[in-house]
């Protein structure tokens, strides 16, 4: 290993301590993992795609990130040198286990700067030691919209996020009103900040090659729309617009409502003609309605989403455009039931 004494140091230099393709091979061979594409095991072999992550990612050495589905640590090495600290969460206990060891093998004097959770991030409320303050994740496809939103929500001190997931899954994200791949995954996003493409990433970066191509996704949070509804009221709108997305806001609402007149008086007090589409709808709408609907205005709950319903939100968005993915192993492991995802 070159250079150790730059990341003795912290200095991002030309230092080679980054996992390259030999090293992923080698680590991978002896914690018996063994990708395939049958299960999407997939890793990241090259450096300057991880290091491209950290400078979209937009890090700084006050910043104490969350990376999910750290793997092997080809991200998380690249991530040390430029933050504070490094909270990375894990779900596959072998891959946890071994994590810290390959830290202080490659970047002895970064090691202090990482945290290894052995859990699942669909599940995490507070992480240990300081609040985070950003999301930097490489998240397999089939999960990937749930763990954004569930940290956003949970993690209110996370300011802002750089994620790779699949090409498709990046272009919902972002979607803007009007199109047909606008739907759940892109208002939710939207009501916790503004999420834009921040580029593609290849295939040829991965080992082994995926099936598909990945895109980054970067977020910074704003305040949400101005509402006497909850998050968990204004969700709930969103999901019945979109349950039925090719039907009017008055039929599709209908069941949230509890009659179609019921959510065409919902809709006019807000401003919105029954005859519109989910579709035709920014966040804001959706806050408006949720205030004349059923229980809309302030509860106890306040903006938290906890236990039965968060969970069943989480679901509803990731069954929006799954498409028959398979489980897949939250928290990131790589191995999400053969879609393809990285690590």
């Amino acid at each position: 290993m070159r250079c150790r004494e730059h990341w003795d140091t912290g200095r991002v230099g030309d230092c080679e301590a980054l996992l390259g393709p030999a090293d992923i091979r080698d680590l991978a061979g002896r914690l018996g993992v063994r990708p395939t594409k049958t299960l999407g095991q997939n890793f990241v072999v090259d450096g300057n795609t991880v290091r491209r992550i950290v400078r979209a990612a937009e890090v700084t050495p006050d910043d104490v990130v969350i990376e999910v589905g750290p793997g092997l640590g080809s991200l998380t090495l690249a991530l040390l040198p430029a933050v504070r600290r490094v909270v990375a969460v894990e779900i596959d206990p072998v891959l946890a286990e071994a994590l810290p060891g390959t830290v202080a093998g490659r970047a002895p004097g970064l090691a202090d700067r990482l945290e290894v959770v052995n859990a699942d991030a669909l599940r995490l409320t507070r992480p240990p030691g300081p609040e985070p303050t950003a999301l930097v994740a490489n998240l397999p496809y089939n999960v990937a919209v749930p763990v954004v939103l569930h940290l956003l929500a949970t993690l209110p001190s996370l300011r802002r996020a750089l994620v790779m997931v699949q090409a498709e899954v990046a272009d919902r994200m972002t979607a803007a009103p009007g199109g047909k791949i606008y739907g759940v995954p892109s208002v939710k996003l939207a009501w916790f900040g503004e999420a834009r493409r921040a580029g593609p990433v290849g295939r040829t970066v991965f080992w082994p090659v995926p099936n598909v191509d990945s895109g980054l996704v970067a977020f910074e949070r704003r305040d949400p729309p101005p509402t006497t509804a909850t998050r968990e009221q204004v969700f709930a709108v969103i999901d019945a617009a979109f349950a039925q997305r090719r039907k009017t806001l008055r039929a599709a609402l209908s069941g949230w409502a509890g009659s179609p007149d019921a959510a065409e008086r919902a809709l006019r007090a807000a401003g919105v003609d029954p005859r519109t589409r989910g579709e035709a709808l920014d966040v804001a709408a959706f806050a408006r309605i949720a205030q004349y609907g059923p229980g809309g205005g302030p509860e106890p709950a306040g903006d938290r989403t906890t236990g039965r319903n968060r969970n069943e939100a989480e679901e509803h968005v990731q069954g929006a455009f799954a498409g028959g993915a398979g489980p897949g192993a939250r928290g990131g492991s790589g191995r999400d039931g053969g879609h393809g995802r990285v690590r």
